[in-house]
């Protein structure tokens, strides 16, 4: 990624490459169409949990579905923007606990292009959209390396 294009995107977060991958993936679960008049910024607004916010939150607790919907969009749009910047079609596997921990892995062929333990799920979020943006794009950036390291397994059918 360019330096330009970093810039950019720490400038408007809309603008970056992964936001509007999980914008997409957003708009793809409307099947009746309850969204269209909303903007993107408040579709992924569920994603921003601010200082009060998380206070709020309990530290132990365990995930609702909503949340665990959330989180399934974020990683399946790390996924796809790997994919696009790649060639190689990634695909998502979760293992949770009912009580918000367990394991997101991202695979491309036989290779693991993002390997993340997740814990204390029920308090996924971001404290701003370009925090979203900004650890989207790292996941993305981990993921295409770990491609470009290993194409051999990546590619292995």
């Amino acid at each position: 990624m360019g330096e330009a294009q970093l810039v950019a995107q720490m400038v408007n977060p809309m603008e970056s490459m992964f936001v509007k991958e999980l914008v997409k993936q957003w708009r793809a679960q409307d099947s009746y169409g309850a969204w269209e008049g909303k903007s993107d910024e408040a579709l992924i607004e569920p994603y921003i949990i601010n200082k009060e916010q998380r206070k709020a939150m309990p530290i132990i607790g365990d995930p609702d579905p909503e949340t665990l919907w959330r989180l399934e969009l974020f990683y399946n749009a790390v996924g796809l923007t790997i994919e696009h910047q790649t060639g190689n079609m990634v695909t998502p596997m979760m293992k949770m606990h009912h009580e918000g921990f367990g394991r997101m892995i991202l695979s491309a062929g036989r290779l693991i292009v993002v390997n993340k333990q997740l814990r204390d799920v029920h308090r996924f979020g971001f404290p701003s959209l370009e925090k979203l943006a900004e650890d989207g794009e790292k996941l993305v950036a981990a993921g295409v390396e770990m491609i470009q390291k290993y194409p051999d397994v990546a590619n292995y059918g």
